[in-house]
Order: structure tokens, then sequence, then C-alpha cells
């Protein structure tokens, strides 16, 4: 019997649904590398999420291993080179937690144009301060998205009714708005130069790592607020902090952050993070714009068709 290893915490109906497509489970959610490693020489699948990489070393390691299947979008932690090289089959699952990326952010946008974070500390606090947190609305702004994929496209289609324009922006595609009367395909400068709220929906790769740079907000319109929920690593946090010192950027929601192990920080990072995180003009969350009940279930039922597909000789079914 083919054995599978799931290295993070996931719906049961992805646990039942591997078994029966005939693989033993090994259900491991607090694993760490090292016991992967040892774990894995002899399982046919991997399951994983964030905190396992699956590197050359690891696939290496996993001699038997026919697919690796990602829990949501992202394929930097994987080697795709190595695992090509090796026939092994990557499954992710990006359409399943895109609603619930576009949701979050879409929370994140209204909380800082509003103020409503600041404002529940205040009246938590028995502050009763309506003129101090007078909002902006959304209706007459420019939304610009940069990458069209699954997340960009349900963060866009979120804005229909709220008489907002969107433009939008993918390298790689053409054609891809539809009979959309609210978005527009646009060039990256049109999107930088008009777009008063500017979000990120990238993978990352060699091209996107640290693609918002200096020279990057430089050309953002003065006063957008910039919005990142794909990759860290796309962003240049020091220069997005400078940015908005400066106030050529009035606002920032992030979901992700180029170190999420606060645990690692180095002297720099710590002074970097707190002193984001002590602005007013800034909303984080660490890294859970995908993660919902509902997603969680959808990514398990995803994973379980994707593997159904994969024959006995490692190839797509």
């Amino acid at each position: 019997m083919p054995r599978v290893l799931i290295t993070d915490y996931v719906h049961p109906i992805l646990i039942t649904g591997l078994r029966d497509l005939g693989y033993f489970v090994h259900y491991i959610p607090e694993i760490e590398r090292e016991q992967v490693l040892d774990w894995i020489h002899n399982c046919a699948g991997i399951v994983i999420n964030t905190k396992t990489v699956a590197d050359a070393d690891l696939i290496v390691a996993a001699q038997a291993l026919k697919w690796i299947a990602r829990l949501g979008s992202g394929l930097d932690i994987i080697d795709l080179h190595a695992a090509q090289s090796r026939g092994i089959i990557v499954i992710s699952t990006p359409q399943a937690n895109a609603n619930a990326v576009a949701e979050h952010v879409f929370g994140m946008l209204l909380c800082l144009m509003r103020n409503i974070a600041i404002a529940d500390g205040e009246v938590r606090q028995g502050l009763w301060n309506r003129e101090k947190n007078r909002g902006r609305e959304l209706r007459g702004k420019t939304v610009g998205v940069i990458g069209f994929g699954h997340t960009g496209s349900a963060f866009a289609s979120t804005f229909e009714g709220w008489g907002v324009r969107v433009m939008a922006y993918d390298k790689y595609k053409t054609h891809y708005t539809g009979n959309s009367f609210f978005i527009h395909e646009s060039t990256l400068q049109e999107v930088l130069s008009s777009s008063d709220i500017i979000s990120l929906h990238l993978p990352l790769t060699a091209e996107t790592r640290q693609m918002v740079d200096p020279s990057f907000l430089s050309r953002c319109k003065p006063g957008a607020i910039l919005l990142n929920s794909s990759r860290g690593k796309v962003l240049n946090t020091a220069a997005l902090l400078e940015a908005l010192q400066s106030g050529h950027v009035s606002g920032a929601c992030l979901d992700v952050f180029e170190n999420e192990k606060p645990d690692t920080y180095s002297r720099a990072e710590k002074v970097l993070y707190k002193t984001l995180a002590s602005m007013d003009n800034v909303i984080l969350t660490p890294h859970v714009a995908g993660w919902t009940f509902e997603s969680k279930r959808r990514i398990a039922e995803q994973v379980v068709l994707e593997v159904g597909k994969v024959g006995e000789t490692g190839e797509a079914g």
C-alpha cells in the first residue's frame, strides 16, 4: 500500500479521501524538518505547507516519491527543477483559497480606510474621537491589481458594485478581463501612476523577488495605499517603511512579510518591524488571508481530486 506523509493540519476530508484512494496516511502535523527526512524515504506522496520546504535534499531523500501536494498556492517552497528531474508531479490549489484571500484583503483595506482598528481600540478605552476617525470611501477610487491569476482576479471582482475602477496588470496574460465593465487591462506604469490603491498578487520568482523596491514605489501615485497578500519577499520592507514615513505611500496592508519567523529577527529586523507595527496607517495580519474554515475544506477536496488523477506511473491521470 503506497504511503503519504501529511506535514501540516488539514481538513479530515483529505485524510479520508487519500485513504479511499488506497493510500496509507501518516498524519503528523507537528512534524519537524529532521523527522520529515526520516519519514519520506518510502512515501509515494507528501502534503506540505509553508513550514515544510520540498528542497533538493528532501527530494533526494524521497526515493519513492511520485507527487508533492502544496496546500494553497505558492510553489517557491518546492524545488521545481529537482522535482521535474525525478518525474515528481507537483500539485497546488490556488483556486481553493482565492476567495478567502480576496475577502481578507478587502477587509484589511476597509479597516485601514475607515480607521476601524484604531477606533475600536479607542472606544474600548472609553475614548470617543469621531472627527479624528473620519474615514475615506472606496467609491470613485482606482484600484490597481498586479498579477491577475486566481487571487488577483478574485480580489478585483470584489469591487463590483462599489463604484470603483480596477486597473489590472499581468505580464504573462492578454485579454483576461472578459466583458467586465469596471476592470481594465493596463500596463504596469499605468497601474502605478493612476491607482489610489495597489494590490500585489504575485508568485515569488527570481523575477518578482524584491520587485517592490524604491524605484517601484517612487513610480506610484503619491498617497497610494499598498496591499500585499502574495509573498513577503516580493516587497522590500525597508523601502516601504521609508515611503510610508515620507508620506509618498499613505498606508499599507500586509498579510505577508520578508521574514515570517519573529523569533529569528536580526536586530535590524526587530527595529524595522517594530517601527512598522507602531504606525496607525498600517494594518498587519500573520499570513492568514487564505486561512478560513471554508478554504481548508476546499483545499482538501482539491488535493484529493488532483491526487486521484495521478496514475500508478506517476503521470497525471
